[in-house]
């Protein structure tokens, strides 16, 4: 049975609403499918705006895998703004996909991919635009199954009342498999209804449904167990690791936007997973292994990604680029083949010990510069002892010196305030940093024209990471080392004028930090939240302390705790965590030594290069690390014309 686009009455709406542009669709890689030819469906959201929401690489990869198939349709939709929200519920409009703009409902499979917990309202208002109850125990079998991805779904307990199930780690293989079993349900005529199929999804065993699973507490709100409700699903429940990236070439059309994104640029993830070992790094912890993708595989993504898109920037991504073990092949590779071009390559994220001349020459080679921006993430070596950041003052001046040397005349600077232990005098070490950064600059580059931003966040201890134990520190305490911080930058002034300085202050991380450790009782924090108004929390202009501390107050003393149990109360080792039941493939023991570690201010190594140290990953999960070097060039070049060509 067709479904009829919204779009007519949607357009009438849209010359009163900011941006319309966002709702409209039809960008370049936009795939628009027949609805009856195709027999399972699925809608694709990141629950953020469209200016956010469209760059993500991992819903273009899904969106791509699944138009691959020629039963199998996927669309996309994001979070409105609250203009068009009030204007959709006042003209009956429902939540919409922009590909087609088919309502969300109509679909099977309501996929959402959270990158961070402040998404939560988001998914709240779009059920309740799309006509889909809240609560999971309300569906039926006309509303399709929610489904929640990406990092923040490695705890998906805050929200296990509002979806229907949750796929822990990587997504290409998953919903290849999930559309197997919706296919396979639907031919034999949807036997036992959504639960059978929710089991099905179940017995997967790499698929979590919350509602087979019951909650006991004990006396003192801590958990006592995480236990099944029936016989035939898994106690845990393990995370899905693709190996292979090279037999996974995405995107291959990437979309290409109609209105202003945060990120223009055909970006190719290198290489998947981290062994670095930052303590803090939830996104290092919960990907491993590493698992490389091949230089030549790269040079055929970009070549064909630019061919179709028309970008003129390619983003070489992943948590950290330059460790790809043939960077240099890679950069120098691309840089000569594009040197003709307006084509710009750019490294989201260096690491200070990683970057060096030979990549600075190659990634300034046509005179554009991206911008740099290099983590130490704590201002004193010895904080960065506790994080396991294995960085010095030394290597950060050397490299910042390569940077303005090369032309580059800004760089940014990112930190964290609140890491665990830290003292005021830590924080105002990045004071200390950030001026010996312009002194040095200014020499390297013969000119006072460098520019250096100083960045701080604030840190939040998330599941499957050692400091998944840590005490928060409370928001008064990280404002005010931030106002310390604050004056010491500028306490010279010849220096401070030359420095940027940006931060989030405590009370957004705080409340980050509520979601992110939060069991399932946050969940009705979250719905008070919402029909209290809550609405893009991950945006300062959107987001209200108050509102979150009030609902706090509200909903939790009923169970006996309150936002201080969630956040700056530090747990003790034997405490049931409310993730404990879905299986990142890391130890539990060996992640609780590496918290003892970190107060001792121990250094663990990557075991990329050295003897393996168990955090349990490889074996659990039956991977292995994958790396290079391969020997081989970027891609084979011929002349055509005297022009220097891919074979």
């Amino acid at each position: 049975m067709s479904v009829s686009s919204v779009f007519p009455q949607l357009e009438q709406l849209l010359p009163r609403v900011s941006k319309p542009i966002q709702y409209v669709g039809g960008e370049l890689g936009a795939v628009v499918k027949d609805w009856d030819a195709t027999v399972v469906r699925w809608a694709l959201m990141y629950p953020d705006a469209y200016e956010v929401g469209l760059p993500n690489q991992g819903v273009q990869i899904l969106y791509e895998v699944l138009n691959e198939q020629p039963d199998v349709l996927a669309e996309r939709t994001y979070a409105v703004w609250p203009d068009l929200e009030a204007l959709m519920k006042e003209h009956g409009v429902p939540q919409f996909t922009v590909d087609a703009h088919r309502p969300v409902k109509a679909f099977d499979m309501f996929g959402v991919s959270f990158a961070t917990e402040l998404g939560y309202t988001n998914l709240l208002s779009a059920l309740d635009l799309a006509g889909i109850p809240l609560n999971s125990a309300d569906r039926t079998e006309d509303d399709p199954v929610v489904l929640a991805g990406g990092h923040a779904a490695f705890n998906p307990e805050p929200i296990a009342d509002f979806i229907d199930a949750a796929v822990l780690g990587d997504g290409e293989e998953a919903v290849l498999e999930i559309t197997g079993i919706i296919r396979e349900w639907k031919a034999e005529g949807r036997p036992g209804g959504r639960d059978e199929l929710l089991l099905r999804l179940a017995r997967t065993e790499s698929i979590y449904v919350p509602r087979f699973y019951d909650v006991d507490y004990l006396s003192d709100g801590r958990i006592q167990r995480v236990v099944p409700n029936r016989p035939d699903v898994p106690f845990r429940v393990a995370k899905r690791t693709t190996m292979d990236l090279d037999a996974w070439p995405y995107p291959k059309k990437p979309l290409v936007p109609l209105a202003e994104t945060v990120h223009e640029r055909y970006a190719v993830e290198i290489f998947r997973g981290c062994t670095r070992g930052c303590r803090f790094c939830q996104a290092g912890m919960i990907t491993r292994p590493v698992r490389e993708r091949s230089i030549t595989t790269v040079g055929q993504m970009v070549k064909e990604g630019l061919e179709f898109s028309g970008f003129n920037e390619v983003g070489l991504l992943s948590l950290s680029s330059a460790d790809h073990s043939e960077i240099g092949d890679m950069c120098s590779g691309l840089a000569q083949q594009y040197a003709d071009s307006n084509v710009s390559l750019s490294l989201p994220s260096t690491r200070v010990d990683a970057f060096n001349i030979d990549l600075a020459q190659e990634l300034s080679r046509n005179g554009r510069r991206t911008g740099l921006t290099f983590a130490p993430e704590g201002g004193s070596e010895r904080i960065r002892k506790v994080i396991n950041k294995m960085v010095t003052k030394e290597d950060l001046i050397r490299t910042v010196v390569t940077a303005y040397s090369n032309g580059w005349r800004q760089v940014k600077l990112y930190f964290m305030c609140g890491l665990p232990t830290e003292t005021d005098e830590d924080v105002l070490e990045i004071a200390d940093m950030a001026h010996e950064v312009i002194r040095a600059g200014r020499e390297a580059a013969g000119t006072k024209d460098i520019r250096c931003t100083v960045s701080i966040g604030g840190f939040v201890p998330k599941p499957h990471t050692p400091f998944q134990w840590a005490s928060m520190e409370r928001p008064e305490v990280i404002d005010a080392r931030l106002k310390l911080l604050k004056q010491a930058i500028n306490s010279d002034r010849s220096l401070g004028r030359a420095i940027g300085f940006r931060y989030h202050d405590g009370e957004p991380s705080l409340i980050e930090g509520l979601l992110s450790r939060g069991d399932r009782r946050v969940g009705q924090v979250i719905r008070r939240v919402w029909e209290k108004g809550g609405r893009f929390d991950g945006w300062s202009e959107h987001f209200s302390y108050a509102r979150w501390v009030e609902a706090c107050a509200e909903v939790l003393p009923e169970y006996g705790v309150d936002l201080d149990w969630y956040t700056t109360r530090e747990r003790e080792e034997a405490e049931v965590l409310p993730w404990d039941h879905l299986d990142s493939g890391l130890d539990k023991d060996w992640l609780w030594q590496d918290w003892q570690d970190s107060t001792a201010e121990f250094e663990q190594d990557d075991c990329r290069w050295t003897p393996c140290f168990d955090c349990g990953v490889c074996p659990a999960m039956d991977t292995e690390i994958q790396i290079g070097p391969t020997g081989k060039k970027l891609l084979p070049l011929t002349r055509v014309n005297g022009l220097r060509v891919p074979v």
